[in-house]
């Protein structure tokens, strides 16, 4: 249990420090964000900002996985490992869109299509992986079995699952990018959803088949190890928006969006809580869906909208809200679905 005070403070502590180092780098370079013509004028004062941190949050959750592994003396889990080459696949991909963004110097990278392809590439790759490195106990780190906010008894074939799998990724990392539109939203919001998987992560180890034999025991494979990844990128975003905050000195870019994206999916993923993404998420859910509705009432009507703009921070923006105060009443909102979450989670050990 040390192991994840570990993970949290050197997370906290490597992303407070590297950070303004990085972006000393990156203004010194020139590597600053591109911004949309089209978005809030409000933001054109952002141009040039250093872009790209979040490579600093993925070193940073490295550098705490290791250090917390090496002061508390455990071994390095398949679980851990696999989520490791999901978030370095998804965050490839997004070094690459926002490496294209500062080259073209225009708010445009890689394509949707090409952006879609790599990101289920690499989501494929974690669900076959996933399904095999099975331990004495028989577990895999990807269950066959549907979850909610445990295994269920509806077992799923191999191939149903990696398309299960890969679609819950995808959603979730392109939900996470939509999100990051103003300065320490979406960074904040993922603190609160990591925070709740660490919690799972304990009380799931806690409760685990391997010691503890009341019926109501969970059958996952490394949720211990599970929560010392989820407490390391908690960490690791926390002390990044404290640059990140508004005025933001850093932005995240897509490397950050994407792999933390991918990071909440691959936990909900292997703590067998899949459907519990719908709360824990629920605010990444409420602004995606906000863009899904833009474009089908816009394409039904003929060119009409029924936001200003989306995602649904900017139509409050051109509402006239200050950007301080979207993101906190969205951290509000953030805040309710993941205590509903943990909520639900709750209830279900209590009534089975």
């Amino acid at each position: 249990m040390k192991g994840i005070l570990y993970a949290g403070a050197s997370g906290l502590f490597f992303s407070l420090f590297l950070t303004p180092l990085f972006i000393r780098l990156l203004a010194k370079r020139g590597y600053g964000q591109q911004i949309r013509e089209d978005g809030p004028t409000a933001h054109h004062v952002k141009r040039g900002t250093p872009t790209m941190g979040g490579l600093v949050i993925i070193a940073s959750v490295v550098f705490a996985y290791l250090i917390s592994h090496l002061l508390a003396g455990s071994d390095i889990s398949s679980s851990a490992l696999l989520l490791f080459g999901l978030v370095f696949g998804l965050g490839a991909i997004g070094l690459l869109d926002d490496w294209l963004k500062i080259v073209k110097k225009r708010s445009l990278g890689l394509t949707a299509t090409q952006k879609l392809i790599g990101q289920a590439a690499v989501a494929i790759a974690f669900g076959i992986a996933g399904l095999h490195f099975v331990d004495k106990y028989g577990l895999a780190p990807i269950s066959r079995h549907l979850s909610t906010v445990r295994d269920t008894s509806w077992v799923l074939g191999g191939a149903v699952v990696v398309i299960w799998v890969t679609l819950l990724i995808m959603g979730s990392s392109n939900a996470v990018n939509l999100t990051d539109g103003l300065d320490g939203l979406a960074s904040g919001t993922a603190i609160m959803a990591f925070l709740a998987f660490t919690l799972i992560g304990i009380w799931e180890f806690r409760q685990s088949c391997e010691y503890s034999h009341v019926a109501r025991c969970y059958a996952v494979r490394d949720p211990l190890d599970m929560a010392v990844m989820a407490a390391a990128f908690a960490g690791a975003c926390a002390g990044f928006l404290w640059w990140n905050t508004s005025p933001a000195k850093i932005f995240m870019g897509d490397v950050g969006s994407l792999s933390l994206g991918g990071a909440i999916a691959g936990l909900a993923i292997t703590l067998r809580a899949e459907l519990l993404l719908i709360a824990l998420g629920g605010l990444f859910i409420i602004i995606t869906m906000s863009v899904i509705i833009q474009v089908l009432y816009f394409k039904a009507t003929g060119g009409k909208r029924i936001f200003k703009m989306a995602p649904l921070q900017h139509h409050f923006e051109l509402s006239g809200w200050g950007e301080v105060t979207i993101v906190v009443r969205f951290w509000i909102i953030a805040g309710i679905c993941v205590a509903s979450g943990l909520g639900l989670f709750y209830a279900q050990w209590v009534t089975r």
